[in-house]
């Protein structure tokens, strides 16, 4: 029969050496390691996607320590759970050699508040502070703990990585080693885990539940690809679609769907996806897609973060919605993406080129006479506020990064541009 613990949590590492992936994290000489084997560790955070590894890292570094381990989701702990166990903690102190290791998982979703209760327990030492996050920490967690916190980035799984946890788990779990496996084909199993270990044996839980007792069980693409389509409600438990959706939902208002837009953005209001996670990525969206077509995009996009941040749900799907509809129906530009891009690739290749001469500050006799700042022309003491001048690098003159594009309010700036003639071939 199978075994009722799912195959993810019989497969967690408890080792360095059973632990799939994060090499420049866990190898031998690396930084984290290092730290690790001293036996002196400092607080830190562990920033990478689902999947891989966040939370089995931290049990392995307090089993290897042997430190107490605390554990909090950030999901659904408040600040009372939080200094309880700080409470424990010092209490504790006399009969506990090791300080003990408090967990967070998703700390990006702990309020303000409830980092600030974790600070004075970090900073006198009465905890070791893991935390774990899909975000990027520095967006949500508050800067006096960030700044007490080493962040460690871990990456989606290789294949390679992928492969070996598909070898050790079919060899050492105690009822699969018992079945008989013929892999055919990987590139299936492997692009639907998408880096995912969780994914990945999840998936391969599934295709073993569809065999009766004592077939030989086949891993191929068309196989792969036919049970989870068959079982796409088992597949997506726990929300592990998360990407998928948030993908459709960015990609509905970058092609001006409003419908589908509020569709997906349903679908993460209903799995208790975080309405700041939305709402930063509608900013992101306001500047990446929409851009200088329609710059108050930028702005309603913000005051919608502000107002989610401070109202919450479930009022905060309203000024989500509304904001998605807008930014789905507002003219659309890649402009500022682009231009930002293609100089970011020219200083690149090029190096950091000279600041021409009648650009530079000059705030002494002797930069004066070297030649900065000579024959700058002030813009405002000219006709229309311009004058003719470069401000590029001379190796640079004449090149273009920003192309207005064919939307009402880049027209006017590309007329307004052009107008000036001469500097940029705006007007072809």
């Amino acid at each position: 029969m199978n075994p009722s613990v799912p195959l993810a949590e019989r497969m967690r590492p408890t080792t360095f050496n059973q632990y799939v992936g994060q090499s420049h994290l866990v190898a031998q000489g690396s930084v984290l390691r290092d730290m690790i084997e001293s036996r002196h560790i400092a607080s830190f955070i562990l920033w990478g996607p689902p999947g891989v590894g966040k939370t089995t890292l931290a049990r392995i570094v307090a089993g290897y320590l042997d430190r107490p381990f605390y554990s909090l989701s950030a999901v659904s702990s408040g600040v009372k759970d939080v200094r309880e166990v700080i409470e424990r903690s010092r209490a504790g102190r006399m009969f506990q050699p090791n300080r003990p290791i408090l967990f967070i998982d998703e700390i990006h979703r702990f309020s303000k508040a409830q980092q600030d209760a974790l600070l004075g327990a970090v900073e006198d030492g009465t905890i070791t502070l893991i935390g774990a996050t899909t975000e990027n920490p520095s967006f949500e967690v508050i800067a006096p703990l960030l700044s007490r916190c080493q962040v460690y980035v871990l990456k989606s799984l290789s294949v390679n990585d992928l492969q070996s946890l598909l070898e050790r788990t079919i060899n050492e779990d105690e009822y699969l080693k018992t079945l008989s496996f013929s892999i055919e084909e990987t590139e299936a199993l492997f692009r639907f885990s998408g880096g995912d270990a969780r994914k990945l044996l999840n998936i391969i839980e599934l295709i073993v539940s569809t065999y009766r007792e004592g077939e030989a069980i086949i891993i191929n693409n068309d196989l792969v690809q036919k049970r989870l389509q068959e079982n796409i409600a088992l597949y997506d438990k726990n929300g592990e679609q998360h990407y998928d959706i948030i993908s459709a939902f960015i990609k509905s208002i970058r092609g001006s769907d409003p419908n589908a837009a509020v569709y997906w953005m349903a679908r993460m209001i209903s799995a208790g996806e975080d309405p700041l996670f939305i709402a930063r990525r509608m900013v992101i969206l306001a500047s990446e897609d929409i851009g200088l077509a329609n710059p108050n995009a930028f702005l309603m996009a913000n005051a919608c973060f502000e107002a989610v941040h401070k109202i919450g749900m479930p009022e905060g799907r309203i000024p989500l919605a509304e904001t998605a509809i807008y930014l789905a129906t507002s003219s659309k530009s890649n402009s500022v993406i682009s231009a930002i891009d293609a100089a970011l690739e020219t200083v690149r290749t090029q190096g950091d080129l000279s600041v021409p001469l009648h650009l530079r500050n000059a705030p002494t006799e002797l930069m004066k006479e070297l030649g900065y700042a000579r024959d700058y022309k002030y813009a405002h003491s000219y006709e229309g506020n311009f004058t003719d001048q470069d401000y590029l690098p001379q190796n640079l003159n004449g090149t273009v990064f920003y192309e207005p594009q064919d939307n009402a309010r880049e027209k006017e700036i590309k007329k307004f541009l052009s107008r000036w003639g001469g500097r940029y071939s705006y007007d072809k």
